[in-house]
């Protein structure tokens, strides 16, 4: 598992706009040009950046150039989040989707990295971004595992109180056994490939991580490589959580 990435302040206002779903990075441009972005009651520039705190408004009348998105996809094992590296001839999520017209636009909210497969949620409102990724939250993201070795017999016991993985130990988690040499484990944090290293530091290996659950949306019999949108009820209690 990969860091969750999460906003960096401060940031050019176009990708503070593309990030809010008002627009992409060329449109925001075009509509700084057209002076129809302040920030703080000012017009912005091409060039400017945002913090946190700053008060971003587009000129009324201007209506966000797409309706807001949200998609489960089951990333298969051996592609990457995004940035592939071309020399590898790697493909991302978004070279997958490119005979989907229909999500054009969204992007991926977190990773999972190259060896993973499972649950990612793509999006064009960037409004998530930081509700969902930011630790602080404390959201529910939920893996299966198989490990290369059977599972020690003090194995739960010491996943779920936490495991040292250099010099940082890792927040409580809820394990339940499954197999000899299988676990599920729900964690409420995302270090980078922490699971991983979590298995390592219990003198253990992964074979095959795949994340089955992001808080309520769930992978279900989803196939690998194939999308869903996200809607009606399920997209409620989500967008609720996140406080949306």
């Amino acid at each position: 598992m990969e860091p969750e990435e999460k906003p960096v302040y401060p940031m050019r206002i176009n990708k503070y706009l593309a990030l809010q779903g008002l627009s992409t990075r060329r449109g925001a441009d075009e509509l700084i040009e057209k002076k129809k972005v302040y920030i703080n009651g000012r017009v912005a520039k091409l060039g400017d950046k945002v913090t946190e705190t700053d008060k971003v408004e587009m000129k009324r009348g201007h209506v966000p150039s797409a309706p807001r998105i949200y998609v489960a996809y089951n990333k298969p094992r051996g592609v990457i989040t995004h940035s592939p590296d071309e020399e590898k001839d790697e493909e991302d999520i978004k070279m997958l989707l490119e005979e989907s017209p229909e999500v054009a636009g969204v992007f991926p909210i977190g990773r999972l990295d190259k060896d993973s497969s499972g649950l990612i949620i793509l999006t064009n409102d960037g409004r998530i971004t930081d509700r969902l990724l930011n630790p602080k939250f404390e959201h529910e993201k939920e893996y299966m595992v198989t490990t290369v070795q059977p599972l020690r017999p003090s194995f739960k016991e010491h996943m779920e109180k936490g495991v040292e993985i250099e010099d940082y130990r890792t927040k409580p988690a809820q394990v339940t056994v499954r197999g000899e040499n299988r676990f599920s484990i729900i964690l409420t944090e995302g270090k980078k490939h922490q699971v991983r290293r979590m298995v390592v530091a219990m003198r253990n290996e992964v074979k095959t991580l795949e994340r089955t659950r992001v808080m309520n949306i769930e992978l279900g019999r989803l196939p690998r490589g194939q999308w869903r949108y996200i809607e009606g009820k399920e997209l409620a209690t989500f967008l609720a959580s996140l406080g949306l």
